[in-house]
């Protein structure tokens, strides 16, 4: 018997990334997928792998999921000038290589086309199971329901279903001769025609090459090609499949998308706050091991603490905030992911953690920063605080994760590496009577800059040593 959550045959697929996310999606598809031949341009990472469609489209770095058609070398364009008639030669031979090289063997459109209908149709199975299984789940809920209130339920439904019954009794006259010639058998020998796949043609490109053609020339070149050559029937509005064609003077890319949504809408969020692939990251980072006490003493709407509820189901996670409304919000999407059991949410200060010393195993946390997530709390003011606390709360050989703005993470350096100059001369009296800055036992390990869409934001790792 084959294992479930193998795919049988090995796909090439490609990924979408923020900037900063391509080495987090690098390792999540070889950890997760054992994927091979993984590569990456800028944003992009592809990638081959048997696994089934269910794990690949469960991917959390990544953005968005395409199928690939093809993936070669960037398409570099003869350059033109001179009179008009030979730059309108040179104009129709660069269409003519670009179409060659967009549209190829036509074969492998057909033949990536009978792939994706497959992975559309696991991931449609793969659906209906999952809302049987909950159903079966409400079912069990329900029998342990009184007998009463149940068997008075299931004769309003019963006399709900009669109602229905007679009303279409009374209506089917046509409805019911439109239906059985809708499913007349053709006569032997004659086959209903296929339908057309409907298609529409998404394009982005830049580059040297957008100097020659825009993204609706070429994805009008596209299209008119596919409806041409394979018969398929263009539909803007609500195609079937929709084609991306990505064409950079890094890289030149064709596939197709696998999921309506992008891969960073979560199912299991109710109200959004960070970027769901950068809380997962932060998540990623803090070594959260079996047993782990993880906290976010900021942790507005709860999502880095449900990202990192969702891969690691023997920890347990505590969530602090003074808003309530952002409380409120946060105990939503807990109920909602149904994580009641192993998140817990508090209200408090920050800078007052009700948290004995050294008894926590990781503390990850969003800085409130920008114009979207400002706060009324001097976050410049009260780092040196907030810090401390953070560092008081964390065990020996314990993991912190900060997101800051770059405004904030030099204040943080500062605050972690402080200089020590010489004091000027007449001052040593003065110096002297001043406190030395305390010893951090944070010691730093990594800083990654990532894109939070308008802005970027800095990831800062720190291991917590005894000093």
């Amino acid at each position: 018997m084959s294992d479930p959550d193998t795919g049988g045959s090995v796909v090439r697929y490609y990924c979408t990334a923020g900037n900063g996310m391509e080495r987090f999606l690098i390792g999540e598809v070889k950890e997760k997928l054992a994927a091979e031949d993984v590569c990456q341009t800028a944003g992009k990472v592809l990638f081959s792998s048997s696994a089934a469609i269910h794990r690949v489209s469960a991917l959390k770095a990544a953005e968005r999921l395409f199928l690939l058609l093809r993936s070669d070398a960037p398409l570099r364009l003869p350059p033109h000038s001179g009179p008009v008639c030979v730059v309108f030669m040179s104009v129709a031979n660069a269409a003519a290589l670009l179409r060659s090289r967009l549209l190829g063997d036509v074969s492998q459109w057909a033949g990536a086309a009978v792939t994706w209908r497959r992975l559309q149709g696991e991931l449609a199975t793969r659906r209906t199971e999952e809302g049987r299984r909950g159903e079966r789940e409400r079912g069990d809920e329900e029998s342990s329901e009184a007998p009463t209130l149940k068997r008075e339920r299931d004769e309003e439904e019963e006399k709900e279903s009669e109602r229905k019954r007679r009303c279409e009794e009374d209506d089917g006259g046509e409805e019911a001769s439109a239906e059985n010639m809708h499913h007349v058998k053709p006569s032997a020998g004659a086959l209903p025609p296929e339908p057309a796949l409907s298609f529409r043609v998404s394009c982005k490109c830049t580059g040297s090459l957008s100097r020659c053609f825009g993204s609706q020339e070429v994805s009008r070149l596209v299209g008119g090609g596919l409806s041409r050559l394979l018969g398929w029937r263009a539909d803007l509005k609500n195609p079937q499949l929709d084609v991306n064609v990505s064409l950079s003077n890094d890289h030149f890319l064709l596939g197709f998308p696998l999921t309506r949504l992008p891969l960073a809408n979560r199912s299991y969020m109710k109200t959004t706050g960070l970027r769901s692939t950068v809380a997962w990251a932060m998540a990623s980072l803090a070594q959260i091991q079996p047993g782990s006490c993880v906290v976010d003493p900021m942790c507005g709407v709860g999502t880095i603490l449900i990202e990192a509820a969702q891969e690691h189901e023997a920890a347990c996670f505590l969530g602090l905030d003074l808003d309530d409304g952002q409380l409120q919000r946060a105990n939503e999407n807990v109920e909602f992911a149904e994580l009641g059991d192993r998140m817990q949410l508090l209200k408090a200060s920050c800078m007052r953690l009700p948290l004995s010393s050294g008894s926590v195993d990781a503390v990850v946390c969003d800085l409130p920063f920008g114009r979207k997530f400002g706060t009324k709390t001097n976050m410049a003011a009260n780092l040196p605080l907030i810090l401390t606390e953070m560092e008081r709360v964390l065990r020996v050989g314990g993991t912190l994760v900060l997101l800051l703005s770059p405004q904030l993470s030099c204040l943080l350096k500062a605050l972690l590496n402080p200089a020590v100059p010489g004091p000027a001369p007449g001052q040593e009296a003065e110096l002297q009577r001043e406190p030395p800055p305390p010893r951090r036992s944070l010691e730093h390990r990594e800083t990654l800059r990532v894109s939070l869409g308008a802005i970027d934001g800095l990831i800062h790792k720190y291991v917590k040593t005894d000093i």
